[in-house]
This record gives C-alpha cells, sequence and structure tokens, in this order.
C-alpha cells in the first residue's frame, strides 16, 4: 500500500526560514547583521546594566560581555520569546554574575585606608531625591534589583521578565511587591509618604 489519502491530503510543511533576516544574519555570523543587532540594541542593555550595577565602568563591561555571549549563542535562541527579550535575559544573567563576582572580591579584601577616610569625612548636605533612590536601588538584593528595574523602569512584563530571568511570573510579582517595599522603607525619611 502506498499511503492513505488522509496522509498525502495533509500539506506538508516544509522548514520555513526565519522571519527575520537579522536572525539569519547573526546567525550565519555576518559583521554587518552583529554591528546592526548590536546598534539597535545597545542602548537599552547598557541603560538596563547600568541601573543594575549602578556602575558605569561595570555597566559598560556587562553590555559588552552580554553582546559577546549573545553572538556565540545565537544558534541556541529558539525563538521562545522576542530576541530582545532574549538578548535582556543574557544581560541580566551577565549582570547578576558579575555582581556576585564583585560581593565575593570584596568579601575578601576590605581597603582600610577607604574605611578611615569614610570615618573622617564631614557630613555633606542632603544629596537630592534621584541620588538617594539611585542609592537605593543599587542596594536592593540582586533579585529584588533585577525584577524593579525591568518592570518599573524598562517596562517589561512580569511574563518577559519570567522568561529572562528563569522564574515564574508569580515569583516576578512577589520580588516586585518586596523590591518595592524595601525602597518606600529606605526613601521614607526623604520624600511624603504619599509619593511612594
Amino acid at each position: 500500500m502506498t499511503g492513505s489519502p488522509v496522509a498525502s491530503a495533509a500539506p506538508v510543511s516544509p522548514q520555513a526560514p526565519s522571519a527575520d533576516p537579522l536572525l539569519e544574519g547573526l546567525r550565519a555570523r555576518d559583521a554587518a547583521a552583529e554591528r546592526a543587532f548590536y546598534e539597535r540594541h545597545v542602548d537599552r542593555v547598557y541603560r538596563l546594566c547600568a541601573r543594575m550595577t549602578g556602575r558605569d565602568d561595570l555597566a559598560q563591561e556587562c553590555t559588552q560581555d552580554a553582546f559577546v555571549r549573545a553572538f556565540d549563542r545565537i544558534d541556541a535562541f529558539r525563538g521562545d520569546s522576542s530576541l530582545s527579550t532574549w538578548l535582556h535575559a543574557i544581560a541580566v544573567s551577565v549582570v547578576l554574575n558579575a555582581l556576585r563576582r564583585e560581593k565575593r572580591v570584596a568579601d575578601r579584601h576590605v581597603d582600610l585606608t577607604a574605611v578611615d577616610q569614610q570615618a573622617t569625612m564631614p557630613v555633606e548636605s542632603e544629596p537630592d531625591l534621584k541620588v538617594r533612590m539611585r542609592q537605593a536601588i543599587a542596594a536592593l538584593p540582586p533579585g529584588y534589583r533585577a525584577v524593579f528595574v525591568m518592570h518599573d523602569v524598562e517596562g517589561f512584563t512580569h511574563e518577559e521578565i519570567g522568561v529572562a530571568l528563569g522564574v515564574a511570573s508569580g515569583t516576578s510579582k512577589t520580588q516586585l511587591f518586596h523590591a518595592r517595599r524595601k525602597l518606600r522603607v529606605a526613601l521614607a525619611p526623604f520624600v511624603g509618604t504619599e509619593t511612594l
């Protein structure tokens, strides 16, 4: 028997080419595609890294590292999310790893000169609220900080954050709740509670 009529009537769908020529160029390791991808996303990735790290030098390093990893792992992109969400997940991972690495180094090394200088520094006038907010965000635990920055600053949905961080969207919502609560406590002395 050569085959049933039902089987022959079903359309055979050949493997569809990617709808995104940029993705195809990235997979082909095309330098022009990599440059276009970098230029399209670098500002947003840098802002995410800068807000999560609180330091320009570390943010620049993490941004470059995120793109290097994305280019190296482009063949692993399955299309479960948008290419930009996938890139931001890589950036978040890079930042969290960098912050862990910095914490380990800081825990092993205490610069006593800096401690002495801090102890003798005169108290300056109150910094503005923007600086306090930046400091309060930087003081959040890394998971809370990542969710807060991605949701409240960058505008990602909890579903996108869940994909990027590898957590359930409910976990993202819980971490955002705790992050906001910690920020309210940290900033309450400086702003009216009605604005938080």
